[in-house]
């Protein structure tokens, strides 16, 4: 039996944060992929006023998907509106509504309301929906949750930084050898194996073992957002023990004298494994340093690599 009108869903939690800090955080979506665990990226596609227009990719049951939302935002009612302007199948339209309720002046309460229709009104499609609907509301809330409580316990935690190599070649080539990650194992020493699927154009899924300084391999799993020919977003979702988040993106700018290509990563430390892999003694400082020695040479090596193959194709 098909379904007649919308499906109406509410979730809620409470958060140990103001407010204020908790509308703020989700009215920033560029920080979506640090504070959701389904997002993998968003960008503005235009923002007049309280009005905004986002495009969000982001994983529903295991599946990578995008759409387009138009959002309005009601910073005194700590309201934010939302109603995807271009959805994706199964989904036949999909909105609602943040609402976040002060409970003192340290604790609030989020609730997030859906409503949405499947595609024809299948019934087996709004059953896919109501499935993805509450997993990823739950996993968002509870995200959003630990990582508001989080950020106001332990800033140093968190951290970003960025390598840029300047190169005599095209964007579309340094693009395109970073696109390619599926023969990386081929052009990359330090890349062991790869598994890359790429379903729908654009939308990348990348498995890959590295292989570190001491000679140990390590697996790791991306969602790429590839825009050519100047950025690629992602975010890490199978993580080394020293880190609990891992985003970042590579970015092609050209220049007079080429292209400035520039790998940028943002890192949240596991700090109850610091001493299991650094040692009785280190600390976040220590574990902070290791990391961004370990991404940033592999960074730089495979944006050397690129260099070689767009200038060889000048």
């Amino acid at each position: 039996m098909s379904q007649s009108g919308p499906r109406e869903v509410e979730h809620e939690i409470t958060v140990s944060a103001p407010a204020a800090d908790v509308y703020r955080l989700i009215a920033e979506v560029e920080n979506w992929p640090r504070l959701f665990p389904p997002s993998i990226y968003v960008d503005h596609v235009e923002r007049t006023g309280t009005e905004e227009v986002i495009r969000i990719w982001a994983t529903a049951n295991g599946e990578a998907k995008n759409w387009t939302s138009r959002r309005v935002l009601d910073p005194e009612r700590l309201r934010i509106g939302f109603r995807q302007e271009v959805t994706a199948p199964p989904v036949a339209d999909m909105g609602g509504t943040w609402i976040v309720e002060p409970l003192s002046a340290s604790t609030s309460r989020l609730r997030l309301l859906h409503d949405y229709r499947a595609v024809d009104d299948d019934p087996e499609k709004l059953k896919w929906i109501d499935e993805a609907v509450d997993r990823n509301s739950r996993s968002e809330l509870a995200g959003l949750k630990d990582n508001l409580e989080f950020v106001a316990a332990s800033q140093e935690l968190t951290f970003s930084f960025e390598d840029t190599v300047e190169i005599a070649g095209s964007a579309k080539d340094v693009y395109d050898f970073i696109n390619e990650a599926g023969l990386w194992s081929e052009r990359l020493p330090h890349v062991a194996t790869v598994r890359l699927t790429e379903d729908v154009p654009g939308l990348q899924t990348l498995e890959m073992d590295t292989r570190a300084k001491d000679g140990s391999v390590h697996t790791t799993k991306s969602y790429r957002v590839c825009l050519p020919h100047e950025k690629i977003a992602y975010k890490q979702t199978t993580l080394p023990a020293l880190m609990s988040l891992h985003t970042g993106y590579w970015t092609f700018r050209e220049t007079a004298a080429g292209v400035a290509a520039s790998s940028q990563h943002t890192v949240v430390i596991r700090p109850e494994n610091i001493t299991a892999v650094l040692g009785p003694e280190a600390g976040v400082a220590d574990a902070r340093a290791y990391v961004q020695a370990a991404l940033s040479t592999n960074s730089r090596a495979t944006l050397g690599h690129a260099k070689d193959y767009a200038e060889a194709r000048r």
